[in-house]
């Protein structure tokens, strides 16, 4: 039960970013945008681990799973959907990162020996994507060349994420979520931190608006912080695949709740769309069956 509230929590969370990456970027530019939300979770993950008394990586194995995917994480992951999100729609880059759960299906095979493609699986996954589909059907059109490269930047970025968690099963059980997550920044950073300089400017000079700071501060405490620490906890306690069957419910979560709190529209065929999802979801996710993690979770408490 524990792991299905997680697993729900984790849904809503990632289903809110959406809206707020959306408010940030008319105010910030979109690599600084992550670049200011990732530094301050650092700082605030700096704090709590202290406080804590978290341990922290020791071996060089470990390091080199932290920095690898630190940087497919961070670098490559999500400088690529907030770049990407200028010249594609939402709804297009919410389809694009639904890819996410096909590049899992297919690195689990490869990683992780006892978590195997089924015809249920690869089912499930495409019924999933095809609900994500139905939902943005009339944003996937690509009507310039920079929107191809955003759409390619989304599809980079899924990848990376999916290998990222992958990784992080097979061989991340040993480290504590705060202590990975927090270590993972540290090695991802830089890489967006020079770019955002370079391409940007001087982060001072920006629009700093009260609606900008607060996009900022929920995006680090909960798209983060919280995010991130719980979604490692899960992903040692349940199959990858269904750990990242996430990114096929947090589009239909944000199309909903753009429609509330913005009064975007709602579109006509979000409910079949939303069905299709829905469905996939109790196909993997919610099917009575024997779990076998393949991290070791005891030291994360």
């Amino acid at each position: 039960m524990k792991t299905v509230l997680i697993w729900l929590l984790l849904c809503l969370i990632w289903g809110t970013t959406w809206i707020f990456i959306k408010i940030g970027l008319d105010d910030l530019p979109p690599i600084s945008f992550a670049a200011a939300r990732f530094l301050l979770a650092v700082a605030i993950l700096f704090v709590v681990i202290r406080v804590q008394k978290i341990p922290m990586p020791k071996t060089a194995k470990q390091w080199r799973l932290i920095a690898l995917t630190g940087v497919l994480q961070f670098s490559i992951n999500y400088s690529m959907v907030f770049w990407s999100e200028q010249y594609i729609t939402s709804g297009l880059a919410a389809v694009l990162q639904a890819m996410i759960t096909v590049f899992g299906l297919i690195l689990a095979w490869i990683f992780l020996p006892n978590e195997r493609i089924t015809r249920l699986k690869v089912f499930a996954v495409a019924m999933g994507i095809v609900g994500v589909g139905v939902i943005f059907y009339d944003q996937l059109s690509v009507q310039s060349f920079m929107a191809f490269l955003g759409c390619l930047g989304v599809v980079i970025g899924s990848y990376a994420a999916a290998q990222a968690s992958i990784l992080v099963k097979a061989k991340g059980g040993a480290i504590h979520p705060a202590a990975l997550v927090f270590c993972q920044m540290l090695c991802g950073l830089p890489a967006i931190i020079v770019y955002s300089l370079i391409a940007e400017g001087n982060p001072l000079t920006f629009h700093w608006t009260w609606k900008a700071v607060g996009c900022v501060l929920y995006l680090t405490i909960a798209g983060t912080i919280a995010a991130f620490w719980l979604y490692y906890w899960l992903l040692g306690k349940i199959e990858s695949t269904k750990a990242m069957m996430i990114s096929l419910v947090t589009p239909l979560l944000a199309v909903v709740i753009g429609a509330i709190t913005i009064g975007e529209t709602l579109p006509p065929q979000t409910g079949l769309g939303g069905l299709l999802i829905i469905g996939s979801i109790g196909l993997i996710v919610f099917r009575k069956r024997r779990l076998q993690p393949q991290m070791n979770t005891d030291q994360h408490g």
